[in-house]
């Protein structure tokens, strides 16, 4: 393994995979540099002398500012440096993207619908338009395990806080988001469980729906009847009789969807499974297929890259606003646009936001940018999406889950259990963590800094993905954790 890297020929820090003793010699560049200090696992030190207020350089890009001279082979993080990062920006459009190449096709066994959409599992699920049901949700999810037969895979329910008592925006985001559950392909078939006077009631939910199969997706107002679980578990053993029809069948990947989040992440983030998933997202896009970025915040600092990938002047601009429009709810809440990374980020190595979105945009590899889509919009463009939706992991991949993604790719440098509605792979930054945390990590890739290259790591992972969506159930399902968040803005009445 390799004891320190420099990730672009013009930073100025190099960065350690390993904890490196005060003291220690290193060839860095052909250049040797002596540390003066402890550098812990992920975290950055001078490979030459900085002056207070010169720019710190880390994947060929500004992360900040020098708070203070800083020696050669001296540490560098929260204490020494700053956010070079104002407010609200103007931007310009320099395109640099390219189209990438076409390769040869591949395949997984997937459950084609009705209509013309493709599941990776075959579940029936439980949505509540409304929080005051969710208990009776979870009884029906319990009772009805017994249905899990032949091809139905599993029952299960998404429970929620919402549906009632909002306002605005946050009742938009509500019903957007249930709708698109309740369309989503990895259900076989669905239980819409009101509980009758709410805000988000199933009438209301409905517009928002669309057209639906009857035999698909069942509705139940439990002020309507006299024994709700009674009626419920009589819905719910059609919803399993017709999702049952179902069968796999062999599936071009170029249906497949997958979202991309990061969250915990340390100092190989993005060194390591970031780039990763970025090179993944690369492969899968040239065989046809669709990848969805969100995470806004982590985008700040970085914007300018992704800006330069639109495939068109139209995307620039809905990506300005993307960025912009998330900028302005910070303001509104009276919040600092750029204080993001967290205790357990800045524990692992990242010093400021700049620093942790130039590793968190690397995710999106080096396709163009294909579409822009607001919060609860599904995806309907093929290649690389930009999604607007917050850092935070259970809102974040619930928003993927509910703009189209079939899997949700999770990178982390320190670990997390959760789950969302749909099969969420997760991807450790070190060996440490997968070997410590095997419970909960899916895919090492630590590796990448031992002895697998990038090309043979990134297809390790595509096949890996084509196998979940085959069916290989990923740790979490394992445990049986479903999450489900929705992103609330606003006033709850």
């Amino acid at each position: 393994m390799q004891d320190i890297i420099k990730i672009h020929q013009n930073d100025n820090v190099a960065v350690a995979l390993k904890p490196i003793e005060k003291g220690t010699t290193l060839s860095v560049g052909g250049k040797d540099v002596t540390t003066v200090e402890e550098i812990p696992q992920g975290h950055k030190f001078a490979i030459r002398a900085i002056s207070s207020g010169e720019e710190v350089v880390k994947y060929g890009f500004r992360i900040g500012y020098a708070k203070e001279d800083i020696a050669e082979g001296a540490w560098i993080h929260t204490h020494n440096l700053k956010t070079a990062l104002g407010d609200l920006l103007e931007y310009s459009y320099h395109p640099t993207g390219t189209e990438l190449k076409e390769t040869e096709h591949a395949y997984f066994d997937g459950y084609k619908r009705p209509n013309g959409k493709v599941g990776v599992r075959n579940e029936v699920w439980i949505i509540p338009t409304v929080g005051c049901v969710n208990d009776i949700a979870k009884a029906l999810e319990k009772k009805a395990q017994k249905l899990v037969q032949g091809t139905v895979e599993e029952v299960v329910t998404f429970t929620h806080p919402y549906g009632c008592s909002q306002m605005s925006e946050d009742q938009e985001n509500t019903r957007k988001v249930l709708a698109d559950l309740i369309n989503h392909p990895n259900a076989g078939a669905v239980l819409v469980l009101g509980l009758g006077c709410e805000n988000s009631n199933i009438g209301e939910l409905k517009r928002y729906i669309g057209e639906y199969d009857e035999n698909r997706v069942k509705f139940l107002v439990c002020q309507d009847v006299e024994d709700e679980m009674e009626a419920a578990m009589s819905l719910l053993e059609e919803c399993a009789a017709y999702a049952g029809q179902f069968k796999r069948e062999k599936v071009d990947a170029s249906e497949l969807i997958i979202g991309m989040k990061c969250g915990g992440s340390d100092g190989l983030s993005g060194i390591t499974a970031n780039p990763t998933v970025g090179a993944f997202s690369d492969i899968l896009i040239s065989k046809g297929g669709t990848t969805i970025l969100t995470e806004v915040p982590e985008m700040f600092g970085a914007e300018t890259l992704l800006m330069d990938r639109c495939a068109d002047e139209a995307l620039f601009h809905k990506t300005v606003d993307l960025i912009n429009d998330f900028k302005n709810y910070f303001k509104r809440h009276d919040q600092t646009i750029y204080e993001n990374p967290s205790p357990g980020n800045k524990k692992g190595g990242i010093s400021t936001l700049e620093d942790k979105s130039l590793g968190c945009t690397q995710k999106s590899g080096s396709a163009l940018v294909k579409g822009v889509l607001s919060y609860g919009e599904p995806v309907c463009t093929k290649g690389l999406n930009l999604l607007s939706a917050p850092g935070n992991d259970l809102v974040a991949a619930t928003a993927l889950a509910a703009s189209g993604a079939h899997i949700v790719l999770f990178t982390t440098g320190r670990g997390t259990p959760f789950a969302s509605p749909v099969p969420t792979v997760k991807i450790s930054s070190n060996s440490a963590l997968y070997q410590k945390k095997m419970n909960w990590i899916d895919f090492n890739a630590g590796r990448l800094v031992e002895e697998t290259s990038m090309e043979e790591l990134s297809m390790d992972l595509f096949q890996y993905v084509l196998e979940v969506a085959s069916g290989r159930k990923v740790k979490a399902e394992e445990a049986g954790f479903h999450d489900m968040a929705i992103f609330k803005q606003g006033v709850t009445l």
